[in-house]
């Protein structure tokens, strides 16, 4: 059922346009502590070569590749279109003032690679489709009946998510980027808030109320990737078996008014987030979202502790230092 819930090849007729965002791709300096992170949190990290690959453990799709670097940041993003969509997709962006490029280097030429609104690469393939295709599942807690539901703290499974809801990038231009996205590759506008601050995509053709993000920065960069549970329990389960492994900071648990989710994000090891999401708001192939813009004050949180004092810098711009902050247990007295 989780296979055919994100794997469902739903399509909008005679709307071209992405899919899916199929996969993201950053560097980091030490593929080691990437694995552990990502291993801890519940997601299926495999090494290849130079690289980690991210998986769910559910179903068999790549989300992320992950490469040795001097440093983290952002290299590029890769959509997936329909194999009927792609040559009217290829022949629209080539009509359009977009810069083709090669591809990076060392990376295969699949696809047509160009260069995005704030400079990096960006793919498009045919792939089959990643993002959702129905409403996230939710699993609720049967009526009380006589005794107690919660499990036992000792017998508390290991929350592995489902599968990528959607990524958030920094850009330097939040307005630049939704058209970009908009007007080349299709994405549709979900909602936004306050003046060029942050804009939200989804896919014409199904997805989670935003695939991808934009959040005003000095430079792009990556914010975050969020993953689907089950229960608002496997947000907390999942922040506390992060606090366990000493990744304490972050934002959360709390519930998001701009597509609706409870969330806990996590700092990773470079100054960037991971997040556990549940019940996000979801935008069928057959209807139009009444995009709007929002007041900054009143869109991003319903409920939840204050924001977190980082969760808004972009550790990729030059000249920003980010100092671990993972409590190791045995460094806790």
């Amino acid at each position: 059922m989780t296979q055919l819930m994100t794997m469902a090849q739903t399509r909008r007729a005679d709307t071209l346009a992405v899919h899916s965002l199929d996969e993201y791709v950053i560097s980091v300096p030490n593929l080691d502590e990437a694995y552990e992170f990502y291993d801890l949190f519940g997601l299926k990290p495999v090494r290849m070569g130079n690289e980690l690959h991210l998986y769910a453990h559910n179903n068999p799709h790549r989300y992320a590749r992950i490469k040795q670097g001097s440093k983290k940041r952002l290299l590029w993003l890769s959509f997936g279109v329909y194999a009927q969509d792609y040559d009217a997709m290829v022949t629209h962006i080539k009509a359009s003032k977009v810069e083709i490029i090669s591809a990076p280097e060392g990376e295969d030429e699949k696809g047509i690679w160009i260069k995005s609104s704030d400079g990096f690469p960006v793919q498009v393939k045919i792939a089959e489709k990643s993002s959702p295709s129905m409403s996230p599942p939710r699993k609720i807690e049967p009526e009380s009946n006589g005794q107690g539901r919660s499990p036992n703290k000792s017998k508390v499974l290991k929350v592995h998510p489902l599968y990528m809801s959607h990524v958030l990038i920094f850009t330097k231009s939040v307005n630049g980027a939704l058209e970009f996205y908009g007007k080349l590759l299709g994405l549709r506008l979900s909602d936004s808030a306050g003046d060029d601050l942050i804009g939200f995509v989804h896919s014409p053709h199904g997805s989670d109320h935003h695939l991808l993000a934009f959040l005003k920065a000095d430079d792009y960069g990556f914010h975050h990737s969020s993953w689907t549970v089950q229960s608002i329990d496997e947000v907390g389960l999942g922040s506390m078996q992060m606090n366990a492994a000493g990744f304490k900071e972050g934002w959360g648990v709390g519930r998001h008014v701009l597509g609706s989710n409870y969330f806990r994000y996590i700092q990773d090891p470079w100054g960037s987030f991971i997040e556990y999401s549940y019940d996000i708001d979801f935008v069928p192939h057959d209807l139009d979202w009444p995009a709007a813009n929002h007041p900054p004050d009143d869109s991003l949180y319903a409920w939840g502790p204050d924001v977190y004092e980082e969760f808004g810098v972009n550790f990729e711009v030059v000249g920003q230092q980010f100092k671990p902050k993972r409590i190791h247990p045995e460094q806790v007295t």
